[in-house]
């Protein structure tokens, strides 16, 4: 029996022809990244393969590494195996990793999302034989309203916490989710504050693509400059003492999990506004539909669920393992009970 291109092992996605691993969990000695997320990106590796944009952001949180940066679609080869890196959507310098040899091909896409934030580089559809997709979020009950709509209403919210003298809190991962929210807050409703982790990976990434302006919060910020303010956090920071300083306020999380309600209830939340940086249950099936691929991996999250309808629908669909979705606030609490929604 053929083996297959890619394979599963204890140490993460690996190339057994390349001697490489994609996303490697464990420390291996060449690793193609797919993007800066903790759960994809770990420290430990001899080297680093992965898109120029990405470096800055993994070198901030892994220090000093040996790094190799590539472009959209520029072809490399190890060993015979060719491999090159698509846009993702996911986050700034997200990639989907293609992989192919003798005329088989096979995607590890990592995370993505098929709706364009105007932040990252957008997916990019790549055709394949076999798709390695992740499933956070894929039920039918997640599907997610147009981005101008829902930053419409952020910002709404904002204005109405300003006008009742209230600062606005408003919780998202600090890699991603942050830096998509304040590309699209209103700088005219106020002043934006930053917690000192959102405040640190904004910097890295103002290198790489155009934000508004924000003021990091220290042990100097008076309480009475952020009323009526927006302060960006991430969600770490609720129920810590560095919240105090905000009060009065009113909080909020940007989260694919806001779509139930059980989750904002059990996180203590004012506010939830449904925005994820993953794909909703339409959006998987539209990315898989476009690789023309016959055969699906899938990964972290309802991958049961997912992988029998993909087989329904005539797929050659199964699942495996990973450690993926461990460290990203949109895949660390998949709800025990749907029906709290």
């Amino acid at each position: 029996m053929k083996k297959p291109l890619l394979k599963f092992t204890e140490k993460g996605i690996f190339c057994e022809l390349a001697k490489v691993y994609l996303d490697p969990w464990k420390p291996v000695d060449k690793a193609i990244i797919s993007h800066g997320h903790a759960d994809h990106s770990r420290w430990g590796h001899k080297k680093y393969i992965t898109h120029h944009n990405n470096i800055p952001i993994i070198e901030h949180r892994l220090g000093n590494i040996n790094v190799l940066g590539k472009n959209w679609g520029e072809s490399f080869t190890i060993n015979g195996v060719t491999f090159s890196l698509h846009p993702a959507g996911h986050i700034v310098g997200s990639s989907q990793i293609r992989v192919e040899h003798k005329g088989e091909i096979w995607v590890f896409s990592g995370d993505y999302k098929i709706e364009n934030d105007q932040l990252a580089t957008p997916f990019e559809p790549v055709k394949c034989h076999t798709f390695i997709t992740e499933c956070t979020f894929g039920l039918p009950a997640f599907k997610w309203r147009p981005q101008n709509e829902v930053v419409n209403d952020i910002n709404a919210w904002w204005a109405h916490n300003k006008s009742n003298g209230q600062t606005s809190v408003l919780f998202g991962y600090s890699l991603g989710k942050a830096q998509r929210l304040l590309k699209h807050l209103d700088p005219s409703i106020g002043k934006i504050y930053t917690h000192g982790a959102v405040e640190n990976m904004t910097q890295v990434l103002r290198n790489l693509v155009d934000l508004p302006p924000t003021e990091l919060i220290t042990k100097d910020t008076k309480k009475e400059a952020l009323l009526g303010n927006m302060v960006l956090a991430p969600p770490s920071a609720h129920g810590s003492t560095w919240i105090r300083k905000m009060v009065p306020y009113v909080t909020a999380s940007a989260s694919g999990w806001m779509t139930f309600r059980g989750a904002r209830r059990r996180r203590a939340i004012d506010k939830g506004f449904v925005l994820s940086d993953h794909c909703d249950w339409r959006g998987l099936l539209e990315a898989i539909e476009c690789t023309g691929a016959e055969k699906v991996i899938c990964t972290h999250g309802y991958t049961d669920i997912f992988s029998r309808f993909l087989r329904e629908q005539g797929y050659d669909a199964r699942t495996e393992n990973s450690q993926y979705g461990e460290e990203d606030n949109e895949t660390d609490a998949i709800p025990e009970n749907l029906n709290t929604a």
